[in-house]
């Protein structure tokens, strides 16, 4: 089985472009699944692998009070998986065939005001210091882009052009896209190249754009504790910067900005997957009216 995750891991990196971290999710999924049937029936053949045993593994998963939406990602990286090996020819029949995934309940993301907002963003400054002047534009780009927390960690100087002003970004699947960032978030990226990031310790020729003290990239989970900390200083609580995308892009449709640009910045393949922060808005509109109907 070890072998069968890691070919099929390797035909989804190069056949089809999938970023590391949705290969690192699917390799813990399929991983999770090979000991389960390893451990529990001693099965370590890709052929010896039935309907019942997939099923079973999805039972364990529900008594084990997984989320639902984790369940139903799970469930599709093992069907992915036998998808896979039956169009190949190793199986001759696909044990996922017609196997329902759980039905995931629709959600609306959350998201923060704009007054909060302003409240986030001016936060980092109430410091002096290299690290409240990377800690600000930092999340002065998160905000005006929308981008993800793994692009933002990503990007390298060379990314930045401050004259037009726009940053280069290399999304998912490897569809870049050029986002333009406004003059004030450039001026912000500009303090922090010029008289903040060589001070985070020795950068020793490292390219990344946004460095931790000891002059390394900073990492994902870097930047989730310095949000955190930033959004509890303004009294906003627990947010993530997923919560900075959801919020620029409900902001942007609510000002008017049309869903095929905000797709566009935010690199969704499809505008299907954008379409949730138009309902976002249709909700909030609704809750105010009838705030305002029962007054």
């Amino acid at each position: 089985m070890e072998r069968a995750v890691g070919d099929f891991l390797a035909f989804l990196s190069t056949e089809k472009g999938f970023s590391a971290n949705t290969l690192a999710a699917y390799k813990n999924d399929l991983t999770q699944f090979a000991d389960h049937v390893a451990s529990k029936f001693q099965l370590e053949d890709l052929s010896q692998i039935g309907r019942d045993h997939i099923i079973d593994f999805i039972l364990s998963l529900k008594g084990r009070k997984y989320a639902t939406s984790t369940v139903a990602r799970k469930t599709a990286a093992v069907k992915s998986f036998f998808h896979f090996w039956t169009s190949e020819g190793v199986k001759r029949e696909d044990p996922t065939e017609n196997l329902d995934s759980p039905k995931v309940s629709k959600y609306l993301p959350k998201t923060i005001t704009p007054d909060e907002i302003v409240s986030l963003l001016a936060n980092p400054l109430k410091s002096s210091g290299p690290e409240a002047l990377r800690d600000k534009a930092m999340l002065e780009l998160l905000y005006a882009t929308g981008v993800r927390v793994s692009e933002l960690v990503a990007f390298d100087l060379g990314d930045v052009d401050l004259s037009s002003p726009c940053i280069r970004c290399a999304g998912k699947g490897a569809r870049e896209r050029t986002i333009p960032i406004g003059r004030g978030v450039a001026d912000y990226l500009g303090d922090y190249m010029q008289n903040g990031r060589a001070r985070l310790g020795r950068v020793n020729g490292q390219d990344a754009l946004f460095l931790n003290q000891r002059g390394q990239r900073l990492t994902r989970q870097g930047l989730w504790l310095i949000l955190k900390g930033h959004a509890q200083e303004a009294g906003i609580g627990d947010i993530t910067p997923q919560t900075l995308r959801h919020s620029f892009a409900s902001h942007k449709l609510s000002s008017g900005l049309d869903i095929s640009s905000v797709q566009k910045i935010l690199g969704h393949a499809s505008i299907t997957t954008t379409q949730v922060y138009k309902r976002l808005g249709e909700s909030r509109r609704q809750a105010v009216a009838q705030e305002i109907a029962l007054s």
